[in-house]
């Protein structure tokens, strides 16, 4: 009795044996790499791909059998049934083909572990069939241990071999597929060979037609053939596709370099390539980011599990810097195929320039952009959180303050000084404030400080007194010298316990303070309130009153003392309020000067007294007195060239009145803009001089045309010797300076006769004419005989 076991070594042509192990190899390659294409094609392609696969492992394990039945030389006479062989090829072709199919089932990650064991089964199925081909003149018996070890060890090994094999694209999983196949097959085999023994029986006939060795050798070399065939061009198309898939991976590389946004690819959570921009982004290069982790990168688990767990959406996290920093991204997942496997693309969309974007835009909308400051809705919920947080027996305090006679500064330097002289101010002040007070701009020149915790109001008043100091204190900014401050303090909760009525009532006293003299602060009181109060009624009343027709001009006459005639009129403002009744200009000129409405009303004078001046018979002066923000408003000289070209009024007919004090303000600026005026033929009086600084250096350096004695002095005339010598020095410095001296507030007969015997040129007062409507001097203005002044009262007496 013959065991094949015992013979495999002594009776089998060992070089057959190694030919059948490498046409199986060849044979397993080509089917592991024609499944590949098979995976990646859709369709009848698919099915093509199949079958030729399967062509190849069938004929591969087919060609074993058989070359290494051909390698077995029993010593007695052998053949092979042509029927069962043929049937043993197709069967092993058709189950192969079968199990195949199985392991490209999409999306189930059984079917290569099923379709391994169905191959495994293709092979049994030949393996037995082609045993049952093997004619020979004796006896085969079968072990039925060794039959089934071989069914299930090829089952075993088969099965794993195409999940290896499928696994990715690389060759090593190729090659690792292949080699258990190939054992799968040859295990198979010569474990089912070892069951087999024959028992010599010459009884035993083969059959005439059973096809002997030398014909089986040249079916198996054209199997043979077939097989290294499909090898070739397996290996062909794999070369094929791994030069597209390099210039796939080149193309995508280039692509993703162009990128602006960082891109990372990803098996699973492994980086298998990132691109130019990201690689910056990280501070590493390419290959140092190769084959890392994301959680490298991305060290915050929620965000790459949110990452992971939603395609498409983005998620806001950090990425990990070389040196240690972590930088605010952007990440959006989408699934990509890569070198021809699934993979997943990370974009990574840098944050940075964002975040600061969105910094300095919440900073623009709760800070001031001139100062820096907190503005008024960042101040205002301070202000809240401060109150809320306010415990017994704690107080806060609220300074209001803006700066006196700001308004000026942009007249007079411009806007550009103004803001200067704005971000002095915020500078110097809150190098004052501790760490907990803050300093706000709440608009224009308005500041507001915020001091919680403060023991008592003496701590106010002291930063009070600190801001006020501290403005006073000359610069670097030329422009904020001598500029000062008022500042209204309210305390909660002994004002307010509220912020807005804290607000109101430190605005309150800051009005007091401004009322008061400025330079100065003061404390709310509650009495306060109505007076604020009354003060900004009659500041939109007066804001209105040009429009609704309530104000008025009265006229004084003017005369020559030497010819008893008179010269001119002056206009005077008048205020008729509706409710009020008349309103002191006293009162509503510094309101007017200080909340700019003089300007509107300025304008409105002048042109009034210049078109009833024109309207005179007579060619007597109109005089006009100008506010120093009249005077030092860029286009007043234009202005009023425009006005005396509409109403028609000669040039040398007008006189502008300018006090002494609007000069200092800014010499050369006020200098030049009465150039311009009298340049325009218009004559320029100082008013009220005596009152202010009464400096002849002002005389001898503007272009004057007339000296105006303020009433004050007249009225003491007869009565104080001092007053009687100001006005005689004054009379006899116009006199020197070649300037006529008009005198104001002429009143009896007896101040008349002191000014002609010192020989005054004008005079101005109730004795010539108390201030009246232009219709009460239509015998004046329009007369043909001109009165004398000692003719005026009676004539004003009849009139009356």
């Amino acid at each position: 009795m013959l065991k094949i076991y015992n013979c495999i070594a002594y009776a089998h042509d060992l070089k057959l044996v190694v030919l059948a192990a490498i046409v199986c190899v060849l044979a397993s390659l080509a089917a592991i790499n024609l499944l590949h294409h098979a995976r990646k094609s859709q369709g009848q392609m698919r099915n093509g791909w199949l079958a030729v696969s399967a062509i190849s492992t069938g004929f591969g394990i087919w060609a074993t059998h058989f070359v290494a039945m051909l390698a077995f030389t029993p010593g007695i006479p052998s053949g092979y049934n042509i029927a069962l062989t043929a049937l043993s090829l197709v069967a092993a072709i058709l189950l192969t083909f079968a199990g195949l199919a199985v392991a490209l089932i999409p999306n189930w990650r059984h079917g290569p572990w099923l379709g391994g064991a169905i191959v495994a089964g293709g092979i049994a199925a030949m393996h037995y069939t082609g045993m049952a081909a093997f004619e020979v003149e004796g006896t085969i018996l079968w072990d039925p241990v060794l039959v089934a070890t071989s069914i299930v060890l090829g089952a075993a090994i088969g099965a794993i071999a195409l999940p290896v094999g499928l696994h990715g694209p690389q060759q090593k999983w190729k090659f690792g597929g292949a080699l258990l196949l190939t054992l799968a097959i040859v295990s198979h085999h010569f474990t089912a060979m070892g069951a087999v023994s024959i028992i010599p029986d010459p009884t035993r006939q083969i059959s005439p037609s059973a096809l002997p060795a030398g014909w089986l050798a040249l079916g198996v070399a054209a199997a043979s053939f077939v097989i290294i065939g499909l090898a070739l061009a397996a290996a062909m198309l794999d070369l094929r596709d791994r030069r597209r898939s390099e210039l796939e991976v080149d193309r995508m590389r280039d692509l993703a370099n162009a990128s602006v946004e960082g891109l990372v690819v990803c098996d699973g959570e492994t980086i298998v390539h990132v691109n130019t921009s990201f690689a910056t982004l990280a501070g590493l290069s390419p290959a140092e980011l190769i084959g890392t982790r994301l959680d490298g990168c991305f060290p915050d688990r929620t965000a790459r599990a949110a990452l992971m767990s939603s395609s498409g959406q983005p998620v806001e996290t950090a990425v990990r810097q070389a040196d240690g920093t972590m930088a605010p991204v952007e990440l959006i997942l989408r699934p990509i195929d890569f070198a021809g496997k699934p993979h997943h693309v990370v974009a990574v969309r840098d944050l940075q320039a964002r975040k600061q974007a969105e910094q300095h835009i919440h900073y623009l909308a709760h800070h001031d952009a001139l100062t820096s400051l907190p503005n008024r809705s960042h101040f205002n919920a301070r202000i809240d959180q401060e109150i809320a947080a306010l415990g017994k027996g704690e107080r806060l305090a609220v300074l209001c303050l803006d700066l006196d006679r700001f308004k000026e500064v942009n007249d007079l330097f411009g806007h550009a000084a103004g803001d200067a002289v704005l971000q002095a101010a915020a500078a110097r002040v809150s190098a004052l404030l501790s760490e907990r007070q803050m300093m706000a701009r709440l608009g224009g020149d308005e500041f507001a400080i915020l001091m919680p915790g403060i023991a008592n109001p003496s701590a106010a008043g002291g930063l009070a007194e600190s801001v006020l100091e501290t403005l006073r204190v000359t610069g670097d900014v030329p422009e904020i010298n001598g500029i000062s401050s008022s500042i209204g303090i309210a305390l909660c909760p002994d004002d307010a316990t509220d912020r807005h009525a804290l607000l109101t009532h430190a605005d309150t006293a800051l009005y007091r303070a401004k009322s008061e003299g400025r330079n100065t602060y003061r404390f709310f009181e509650a009495n306060m309130g109505s007076e604020v109060r009354q003060r900004r009624l009659l500041e939109h009343d007066l804001r209105l009153a040009i429009t609704r027709n309530e104000m008025r001009l009265v006229y004084q006459p003017q005369g020559d003392i030497e010819s008893h005639t008179i010269t001119g009129f002056e206009a005077l403002l008048r205020w008729e309020h509706p409710a009020r009744g008349a309103v002191s200009p006293a009162v509503f000129i510094p309101i007017a000067e200080e909340t700019g409405a003089i300007l509107d009303i300025g304008n409105w004078v002048l042109k009034t007294a210049c078109r009833e001046a024109a309207s005179w018979t007579r060619p007597l002066t109109i005089a006009v007195n100008v506010s120093a923000v009249q005077l030092y408003h860029a286009e007043f000289a234009r202005e009023l060239h425009q006005l005396l070209l509409e109403t028609g009024l000669p040039p040398r007919r007008l006189e502008i009145e300018i006090t002494e004090t609007a000069l200092v303000r800014d010499f050369d600026r006020a200098l030049a803009t009465l150039r311009q005026i009298k340049a325009l033929g218009v004559r320029i009086a100082m008013d009220d001089f005596g009152t202010g600084y009464s400096s002849l250096s002002n005389l001898r350096a503007f272009p004057f045309d007339k000296i105006k004695i303020d009433g004050s002095f007249i009225k003491q005339v007869n009565s104080n010797d001092q007053a009687a010598t100001i006005v005689r020095a004054v009379l006899g410095l116009g006199r020197g300076l070649g300037l006529p001296v008009l005198a104001e507030g002429v009143e009896t007969d007896a101040e008349l006769k002191f000014l002609q015997r010192e020989q005054c040129d004008e005079a101005q007062g109730y004795l010539l004419g108390r201030p009246a409507a232009i219709s009460t001097f239509r015998h004046l203005t329009h007369g043909d005989v001109a009165a004398q002044t000692a003719d005026v009262p009676r004539a004003l007496a009849k009139a009356g």
